[in-house]
């Protein structure tokens, strides 16, 4: 969960964030580096007055500054692709679950049983009990088992949605007439919030994403309760 004034990103609660927040701070080194020496040779060049006519023609510097970058480029560039491909695996998932965008709320569909289904709405402001958040909390949460392979099939009944959880490093659009497929694993028991990250319309900003990560045993226990209610 976000706090305000927060600089970074929400803590890790699946391995591909914590990949991802790696990389973020790879590449905001490198990014810092670069910066600097900018600085400095722009400093250098303001205040100095000495000028050395060999270096203005000068191909020993022309292949540094050629090399270098294309250098720091794969240095940023192949760490990217391994986390892009990481993210697109879907390996022998326990759990497969299709989110559903309409306007403006989600259905959740538990494919792995016969008949669990369920919509997703917010919760009114006024409904709210002590120590929920305001615009965050839905009247129905996306239950998973921890530590399993979760697969999440996203599309949408009506105009473009996504499907978001930040702390996760989940963001899937939900395109009408198709099936998009993404994976997730949590690393630990929790409730994590996103929201729908495609302006959709009026109601964009109301229709939030509550996932819920439960111990196995609890989670049997949910779906029993579930498909019986149902």
């Amino acid at each position: 969960m976000a706090y305000p004034s927060q600089l970074g990103f929400q803590d890790a609660a699946s391995p591909v964030m914590e990949e991802l927040l790696h990389f973020h701070d790879h590449a905001l080194m490198i990014v810092f580096l670069i910066s600097t020496l900018v600085l400095y040779i722009i400093l250098a060049m303001v205040t100095t007055k000495l000028t050395n006519k060999f270096l203005l023609d000068s191909q020993e510097i022309e292949i540094i500054w050629t090399v270098l970058p294309a250098i720091i480029l794969i240095l940023i560039a192949l760490p990217s692709l391994r986390i892009l491909y990481l993210m697109d695996e879907v390996n022998d998932p326990h759990l497969t679950i299709k989110a559903v965008g309409h306007q403006w709320y989600w259905s959740y569909e538990y494919t792995d049983y016969e008949d669990l289904t369920f919509d997703s709405y917010m919760i009114p402001t006024q409904d709210l009990a002590p120590g929920q958040f305001r615009l965050l909390e839905a009247d129905h949460r996306m239950v998973i088992p921890v530590e399993s392979p979760i697969r999440v099939l996203v599309s949408a009944e009506d105009v473009l949605h996504s499907w978001a959880v930040p702390s996760l490093g989940v963001k899937m659009d939900a395109v009408p007439g198709r099936l998009n497929q993404t994976a997730f694993i949590t690393s630990r028991p929790g409730v994590f919030y996103g929201q729908c990250s495609e302006i959709c319309g009026a109601n964009h900003s109301f229709m939030p994403i509550v996932v819920e990560a439960v111990p196995l045993q609890q989670f049997e226990n949910w779906s029993s309760l579930m498909l019986e209610d149902a």
